[in-house]
């Protein structure tokens, strides 16, 4: 086991912090959280301080606020949303002898974290002596349960070093918890100063419960804890009760070679419309199941989902052991950002902290279903229910623009709009392809017929609708897309933008084959013949723009025509340009944010020539400055297929260490969830070459010099295979299911349990591109990272 350097101990299967940073706890606390995709839960101390930003949060649950604007507009939205801290379980406050534990008293000479990959748990091991010299050992274990959706579970163990003591412990439910906002909008942290309201509350013996609503959103909640305590006779308990709190105080003599232990058990609902005695009843219920199966029955339901997903999930990477680590942490926290969501969305950065308001983009159909496609497949149909289930919100918001069909929101948490700057908002109508994208891919992947037609046609014929509605054909015989804003949020309202154009494309003919495969919904929908051969002639005439002088893709019409922004002149503490430039001199500029044209190359790389290909990376790599984390991995990916291997890898080590290495100075916020299932996408589709194309799973693996070997397993139709990459082969065996065919650099292979071999081409390195003037990735060694 070896340091990073940056406070990580570098360990395969967990993430470990040794010793005490005080000013790092921001960072941690984001690292270290447990989440099922239900409840999420930051890495905060079990004392609750210090702490840097408490967080605890049910997936869907906000406050309402009112969206600023210096003058109105037709069609704005009028309500933000910001993702609410609910009442806080994780705090259980120590004191020795008088003494409360606080490591930033006395002295802690003993302390470490661990994140456990495979355990499902955070850890924390302390030995702190107080002021007065009086020294005790804290070990901590928790979990967020994948199994039992609604519950957590804390075990907290103390034990005396020095001789006998008194301890008393304070288990509490907090709401209300008072937290510093960083938001620069008054509306916003007005909105998050004390947004819960207690509507009922319950005690009694170990067991609490508090009942909450939001001020604006109306939305209720409830709590409840329960408790096993283990400790030598003379135990003293005592339980108080407040609107925002519940304590459950225990006092006891703990002597030497004894100790004090507590099992923490909590539960959490949220509803819309449910009554308090509802919700009351749905913890309370949650904590009986908790009881029932215990402290270590729920670490031993935890361990065996973990033990099913890695043996689906897992990538082995042979050469570069924190690049290992990077991303099992990464699959891990992309787990943990959906298992249990059901029907709620996956936000940008998970349950993990605020950042985004805890909104949800078109991240999670572009980059994290696509992991959780061949990984959890059954998270990434919940995802996509979630999303069938604000189809109404959509439909509204495409009448209220004078569109047809849906248009899904930009950035949301109940699936309405709540995006305040329109170009990037409400112009930015890809969204609704990147939903119709993840559809055709999970079906395809799962051959799923029921969510086909009681989910999946309707979003790929509303999702259609919007295009032949937003386009139209111009005189010349294209179908044209003008005005819109594509994934590069630096080019805003743009005509022809070839991203949004190609994907729009695939969402028509999809959504036509989607009524013929299932006439009636079709018909239940008033879809008919004609408006079908209106989706397939809009698609076959869609206008994809191409700069014959240049021999590239503009990224948009003419983009290839605007003046290029001077890098050269740009200094590295003006980056991210968006926060130092008007947004007028960025559209006007030949400036990328992030992977928009490239990004098309990966997910419609059927639409291009590998030489075009190589050309438009070669293009774009000069103009893009990764201002944003869903960058990296999509480069990777292009890099990888374009043959600049080296290039791709330290693609991948950014996305990967993206916040263990907290390259964007937020991860305070919270996770880059993109990133990380980016990184997920480095390997699987970079360097092993999978493109799902028409449904078909294809691979075109090669090995970058600087690892050894690379695993990665998948699954596709119920079946289960890996597939192993070395200097010059390729092996492929299948794991568990029936027997299915792929193809290896275009030769088909029917995967059975028997290992298959076939040679990887020679390949000739390409000339590795330039970025822009200081944006150029870390080049990686075996080492880590080197500039």
């Amino acid at each position: 086991m070896t340091s990073t350097g940056l406070g990580y101990e570098i360990s395969p299967w967990e993430l470990r912090w040794r010793g005490l940073d005080v000013n790092e706890l921001q960072r941690t606390e984001s690292t270290f959280a447990l989440s099922n995709g239900h409840i999420g839960m930051r890495g905060t101390l079990e004392e609750a301080e210090p702490r840097g930003l408490p967080g605890t949060y049910l997936n869907g649950f906000y406050e309402e606020h009112p969206l600023p604007y210096a003058e109105a507009g037709y069609g704005y939205p009028e309500a933000g949303q910001t993702v609410v801290n609910v009442t806080d379980g994780k705090i259980i406050r120590l004191l020795v002898e008088d003494e409360p534990l606080d490591v930033r008293y006395g002295h802690a000479a003993e302390h470490s974290r661990v994140l456990d990959f495979r355990r499902g748990t955070l850890r924390r091991d302390t030995v702190w002596t107080s002021p007065t010299g009086r020294q005790v050992r804290v070990r901590t274990e928790r979990l967020v349960s994948f199994t039992q959706r609604a519950v957590a579970a804390i075990a907290y163990e103390v034990e005396p070093l020095d001789d006998g003591i008194q301890l008393v412990a304070q288990s509490d439910l907090l709401a209300n918890e008072p937290i510093e906002s960083d938001t620069s909008d008054p509306r916003v942290s007005a909105a998050l100063r004390s947004p819960l309201v207690g509507e009922f509350s319950t005690a009694e013996d170990y067991r609490a419960a508090l009942v909450h609503r939001t001020k604006r959103s109306g939305l209720r909640m409830a709590a409840a804890m329960d408790h096993e305590v283990f400790a030598n006779d003379g135990l003293r308990t005592e339980l108080q009760l407040e609107e925002d709190l519940a304590r459950l105080t225990i006092a006891v003599d703990v002597p030497k070679g004894d100790r004090l232990r507590i099992i923490k058990y909590l539960g959490y609902g949220w509803s819309a419309q449910r009554s308090i005695p509802a919700l009351r009843s749905q913890v309370d219920a949650a904590l009986a199941g908790a009881l029932q199966t215990g402290w270590e029955g729920l670490l031993a339901e935890q361990r065996r989902f973990l033990d099913h997903f890695w043996e689906t999930a897992d990538v082995e990477v042979d050469g570069d052991p924190e690049l290992q680590q990077a991303v099992r942490f990464a699959l891990f926290h992309v787990l943990q950002a959906a298992a249990r969501g059901e029907s709620r969305a996956i936000p940008g950065k998970g349950l993990t902290g605020p950042g985004y308001d805890g909104h949800a983009f078109w991240d999670t159909e572009t980059f994290v279903l696509q992991a959780l496609t061949y990984t959890q497949p059954d998270a990434a149909r919940d995802a996509l229910r979630w999303r069938h289930s604000t189809l109404d919100k959509a439909k509204d918001r495409a009448a209220q623009l004078g569109l047809r069909g849906a248009a899904f929101p930009w950035r949301s948490i109940n699936g309405a709009e709540c995006s305040a700057y329109w170009p990037a908002g409400t112009a930015a109508f890809h969204v609704n392809a990147d939903i119709a994208d993840a559809v055709t891919r999970y079906l395809a992947a799962t051959g799923d017929a029921e969510f086909d037609r009681v989910h999946g046609t309707e979003l790929l014929l509303e999702t259609a609708r919007l295009w032949t509605s937003l386009g139209h054909h111009d005189p010349h015989g294209g179908f044209r897309i003008d005005g819109i804003t594509g994934p590069d949020e630096y080019s805003a309202v743009t005509d022809n933008n070839v991203y949004t154009n190609l994907m729009a494309q695939r969402n028509l003919l999809t959504a036509a084959e989607a009524c013929e495969r299932n006439p009636d919904i079709a018909e239940a929908s008033g879809v008919d013949d004609i408006e079908i051969a209106g989706w397939r002639e809009a698609a076959r005439k869609m206008l994809i723009p191409y700069d014959e002088l240049l021999e590239v893709h503009p990224q948009s019409e003419r983009f290839t025509e605007h003046a290029r922004w001077d890098f050269a002149g740009t200094p590295a503490r003006n980056y991210p340009l968006l926060l130092h430039y008007p947004y007028f001199d960025l559209y006007r500029k030949q400036v990328v944010k992030q992977a928009d044209l490239v990004l098309a190359m990966h997910l419609r790389g059927d639409a291009f020539t590998l030489e075009q290909k190589q050309r438009n990376f070669a293009y774009y790599e000069a103009l893009t400055v990764r201002d944003s984390s869903l960058s990296a991995g999509t480069q990777a990916v292009l890099a990888a297929e374009c043959g600049h291997l080296e290039l791709a890898y330290d693609y991948l080590a950014e996305a990967a260490l993206t916040d263990l290495h907290d390259v964007h100075n937020n991860v305070r916020n919270g996770l880059h969830m993109a990133s990380l299932a980016g990184a997920w996408l480095a390997i699987v589709a970079g360097f092993g070459g999978m493109r799902d194309h028409g449904g078909e799973l294809t691979f075109q693996p090669r090995l970058p010099a600087a690892l050894d070997r690379l695993a990665f397993r998948m699954c596709f139709h119920g079946t289960q295979f890996v597939v192993e990459i070395h200097r010059d082969k390729a092996e492929y065996r299948l794991v568990h299911g029936d027997p299915v065919t792929i193809k290896h650099y275009g030769t088909p292979l029917t995967l059975s349990e028997t290992t298959a071999t076939l040679p990887v081409p020679t390949l000739v390195p390409a000339e590795r591109p330039t970025q822009p003037a200081g944006r150029a990735p870390a080049r990686r060694t075996r080492t880590g990272p080197r500039r």
